[in-house]
């Protein structure tokens, strides 16, 4: 795994701990210029061992948690090599990133080292997006139209990354039903099946959803089952001021006859930007036929927020009190992530939430027709 996903761990405050210890036996080889070699839980990131290496070799022996997903890396590592301490002695090349152990450890390794090669391949193209937004010499509006000639151009083989992702993580399950596998790619598999897919493996309680590497996600599985469930309900009132200052109830804008798209976003969010040239789309498309969005942002700096507004030819209604993520607009709509949005019916009903590309002008298109 890549040292630079070490750090986006699981909060694991509120596990359960898994007493029993084993014992781990690590041994290995590592590049010429390691002059140590760290142990560490994966999921809390709580170091457990060290040792110095010896003429490019290493020796490691201690008491764990049976069961904990653990890492190993040196001091000059880019990339970590994970393994379950499932009781089995473990060889570790460094330099190669590979392990020799028990079946299920030698499986994780392959496949760890197969989706790191895929996401090292979608992270190239991703740098190509990044270093146009951050070309200085370029004007909004040509690095607008040099985004999306771009991303154009990456698209079919972003797509091909993706597909090949989804085949590895369904090969990974299918090869491993009864191992704790799984539970080692569990934020890789939300990103890839979503929510419902997701349910519907916890349903048959594999082996691996018990693990606490999991637990995290099986929580936000169950925050965005409680979030769903404002659909068909009617929006709740709020107050923050607009552009100008005046404060504006929600009220006066939704439930009055028109759909309205209420859109969390702020100038800071870059995959916020990203969509908002689809939103833009939409709204000159459909508002004269009743469409109109209400922003809601999560900015503290006004004028990067009016900038934002403006660069972005965003000719809606914007509302924020300037408070970040203390926003009134967070609290009140269970918001931890942006982008989001709620889409309101005439009559004030939240009817769908979180419509972002294809998805919401293919809701507009079934309200509106073309």
């Amino acid at each position: 795994m890549k040292k630079a996903l070490a750090m986006a761990v699981f909060a694991v405050a509120a596990l359960p701990v898994m007493a029993q210890q084993v014992k781990y036996s690590i041994q290995g080889e590592c590049p010429a210029d390691a002059q140590m070699v760290y142990v560490a839980d994966r999921v809390s990131g709580t170091p457990i061992d060290s040792v110095a290496t010896s003429n490019g070799k290493f020796a490691i022996e201690g008491n764990y948690q049976k069961d904990a997903l653990l890492f190993v890396k040196s001091n000059v590592s880019k990339w970590l090599v994970v393994f379950f301490n499932d009781g089995a002695p473990v060889n570790i090349d460094l330099k190669t990133n590979t392990l020799k152990g028990s079946a299920q450890n030698e499986s994780l390794n392959y496949y760890d080292r197969q989706n790191d090669s895929l996401t090292m391949k979608m992270s190239g193209l991703q740098n190509q997006l990044l270093a146009i937004y951050n070309d200085q010499s370029l004007s909004q509006e040509q690095k607008e139209e040099k985004l999306k000639a771009k991303v154009s151009e990456l698209q079919p083989e972003a797509n091909k990354l993706v597909a090949s992702t989804n085949e590895l993580m369904d090969k990974m399950l299918k090869e491993n039903p009864n191992t704790l596998v799984p539970a080692a790619f569990i934020s890789d598999l939300y990103s890839l099946y979503g929510l419902e897919k997701m349910k519907q493996l916890f349903a048959s309680n594999p082996p691996f959803a018990s693990h606490p590497a999991v637990a995290e996600v099986k929580n936000y599985i169950a925050q965005e089952e409680a979030r769903m469930k404002i659909i068909g309900k009617k929006f709740t009132d709020l107050e923050e001021s607009d552009t100008e200052g005046n404060v504006h109830k929600l009220s006066e804008y939704v439930g009055k006859g028109q759909w309205v798209l209420i859109d969390f976003w702020a100038s800071w969010c870059g995959p916020c930007r990203a969509e908002m040239p689809n939103v833009v789309e939409n709204y000159e498309k459909y508002h004269a036929r009743g469409f109109n969005i209400v922003g809601l942002s999560f900015d503290q700096d006004k004028d990067a927020w009016l900038k934002a507004i403006d660069d972005l030819k965003m000719p809606w209604v914007h509302l924020s009190d300037l408070k970040g993520w203390k926003t009134v607009a967070a609290s009140v709509y269970g918001i931890n992530a942006i982008p989001a949005s709620l889409l309101v019916d005439p009559d004030g009903i939240i009817v769908a939430r979180d419509l972002r590309g294809d998805a919401l002008g293919a809701k507009l298109q079934e309200i509106f027709g073309e």
